[in-house]
C-alpha cells in the first residue's frame, strides 16, 4: 500500500493511506544501514502487519522532490507563511528570512497576514504594498471572524503545504478552521496519534481532503541565513530580478557600486525600503561569517 508519513515519534511513523486510515509503522532495518531516515511528508510503501490494529512496516521511501532540515520535512509543494497584521506587530526581518529560506529551497510561498480584524486599514495596506510588489500571493485573514478562510483553503487545495511563522500569530486557530475534524480519516488520525497529547516539538501533517495536506511545524524563534555565500543572497530577493545584468558592474552586490540599477529602483520607490534594509542586514551577516 502507498501512503504519506503524517507524523514520526520515537521510531514510529504514522502513515496516512487515503481511504484506509492511519497505520503505525516501523522502518525496515535496511534504511538505518543506508543512513536514510524517513521524514514527515515522505511518500512510502508499507506492508500491513495487522489490519485490525492498523500496524505495518515501511518498505520503501519514494524519491523526494525536496526536503527541509529545520523542520525536517519532505515533499513540500508550498509554504503558507503566517504573520499577524498586529498583536504582535510583524517582525519584517524575520519574515524576509522565511522568504529567503523558501526561495533558496525553491518552495513557492503564500503569505497570510492574520488578525486583520484587529488592525487599521493603513497597517494591512502597507504590508500589501510591500509584498505584492515583490510578487508574493498575499491573503489577509481573521481566524477569529472567519474572514477570508475560504481564500486560504483554496490556496492549499491539491498541495502539501508547510505552515511557518512565529508564535502568537494565530496558526493554531487557522489549522482548527481548516482541519475537518468531523472527517472519518481525521478521526482515525486523532485516535491513532493521540491528538490531545500533540506538542509543537514534532512536525505533523493534517489531511484537509484526499489531495491536500497542511503541515504544522515546531515554532521558529529565529532563522539564520547561512546556507549560501553572500554573493548568492541577491538571487533570493525576487524584486531584484528585473534589474540583474543591467548594473554598470558585472556581479554588482547592489550595495556599494555606482551605476546600480537596484539602488536606482529603490530610490524611485519600485523596491520596498524595508526589504532592501533587510537584504543589507543579511548580507553583512554572511560577510561576517566568511571572516571566521
Amino acid at each position: 500500500m502507498q501512503g504519506k508519513i503524517v507524523k514520526g515519534i520515537a521510531g514510529f511513523y504514522y502513515v496516512h493511506v487515503v481511504g484506509s486510515g492511519v497505520y503505525e509503522c516501523k522502518a525496515k532495518g535496511a534504511f538505518r544501514k543506508e543512513k536514510r531516515k524517513p521524514l514527515v511528508g515522505d511518500n512510502v510503501e508499507i506492508d500491513i502487519l495487522d489490519e485490525e490494529e492498523k500496524t505495518g512496516n515501511i518498505t520503501e521511501i519514494h524519491r523526494r522532490k525536496n526536503e527541509l532540515i529545520r523542520p525536517a520535512v519532505a515533499n513540500i509543494d508550498q509554504a503558507l507563511v503566517v504573520f499577524a497584521v498586529t498583536k504582535p506587530k510583524p517582525h519584517l526581518n524575520l519574515l524576509d528570512r522565511f522568504l529567503v529560506m523558501m526561495e533558496c529551497k525553491e518552495i513557492p510561498v503564500v503569505l497570510c497576514f492574520n488578525k486583520k480584524d484587529l488592525s487599521e486599514d493603513r497597517e494591512w495596506k502597507k504590508l500589501q504594498s510591500i509584498y505584492e510588489t515583490c510578487g508574493y500571493p498575499t491573503i489577509f485573514s481573521s481566524a477569529a471572524k472567519e474572514e477570508n478562510i475560504d481564500m486560504v483553503r483554496q490556496a492549499l487545495h491539491g498541495k502539501t503545504t508547510v505552515l511557518a511563522g512565529p508564535s502568537g500569530v494565530g496558526k493554531s486557530s487557522l489549522i482548527n478552521l481548516l482541519h475537518p475534524e468531523a472527517g472519518m480519516e481525521t478521526g482515525d488520525i486523532s485516535r491513532k496519534i493521540e491528538r490531545g497529547k500533540h506538542t509543537t516539538r514534532h512536525s505533523e501533517l493534517f489531511p484537509l481532503d484526499e489531495c491536500s495536506y497542511i503541515m504544522d511545524t515546531p515554532g521558529f524563534s529565529s532563522l539564520y541565513v547561512n546556507d549560501f555565500e553572500k554573493e548568492d543572497l541577491k538571487m533570493y530577493f525576487r524584486e531584484f530580478e528585473p534589474y540583474e545584468g543591467e548594473c554598470r558592474f558585472q556581479g554588482c552586490s547592489h550595495i556599494h557600486e555606482p551605476g546600480c540599477r537596484v539602488k536606482e529602483a529603490l530610490e524611485a520607490g519600485k523596491i520596498p525600503e524595508s526589504r532592501y534594509k533587510n537584504y543589507l542586514e543579511m548580507y553583512k551577516e554572511l560577510e561576517e561569517k566568511r571572516r571566521y
